[in-house]
């Protein structure tokens, strides 16, 4: 958290902008102290930065589970615009869930809880001991087999419905391959990509 002062909040968040090189609509602040003196005036606003964010997203995440009786460590990191937090338990399969399904619960807490608090959209993506980068490799395998597949037959192929992030590895995993072209179809847990021969 950076703090800036000025005569007026207007020109803090100015300064903050400039400093910082973002648009005035995506800074995070609150105002601190606003004074109002005979012959002068300032205002001091705190600007949250995206280590604040996932900082806020550990603290969250660990005050959520030791809610349910698990002790967790977990560990946080940036990477292309993605805030990253691995979990680790002695309870690391409860926190999965069948399928992934609790994971994916917790996922979308924390991320609206950051939502909230810093006004505005974060993507997170959280991972209980590698479960997700090993999911990650398998749908990448399979979505590969499918291609090929696709490429000898020109039969389009539907893949089952996944979350975006699982969505978001198959269609990196196919970036570039010849004749073949992926997209999502689909609405909220029955969205899912379809692998299409193109000439």
């Amino acid at each position: 958290m950076k703090e800036y002062t000025a005569k007026t909040v207007e020109e803090a968040v100015k300064a903050a902008c400039d400093e910082l090189k973002i648009a005035e609509e995506r800074l995070v602040y609150e105002v601190k102290e606003e004074k109002r003196g005979l012959f002068r005036k300032t205002a001091t606003i705190s600007v949250y930065e995206d280590e604040d964010a996932a900082l806020y997203a550990e603290q969250y995440l660990k005050q959520a589970i030791r809610a349910l009786g698990v002790d967790v460590m977990t560990e946080s990191k940036r990477e292309d615009e993605i805030i990253k937090i691995t979990i680790d338990s002695d309870r690391n399969p409860a926190l999965i869930g069948k399928g992934g399904r609790t994971l994916q619960a917790l996922n979308e807490l924390t991320k609206l809880a950051v939502s909230n608090k810093f006004r505005r959209r974060y993507r997170i993506l959280l991972d209980v001991g590698g479960y997700k980068e090993d999911k990650y490799e398998r749908l990448a395998s399979i979505a590969k087999r499918t291609a090929k597949q696709v490429q000898r037959t020109h039969i389009d192929v539907r893949l089952d419905p996944m979350t975006p992030d699982e969505r978001r590895a198959v269609h990196n995993a196919l970036t570039g391959w010849e004749h073949i072209k992926t997209e999502s179809t689909g609405e909220g847990a029955d969205r899912a990509i379809n692998i299409r021969y193109i000439d």
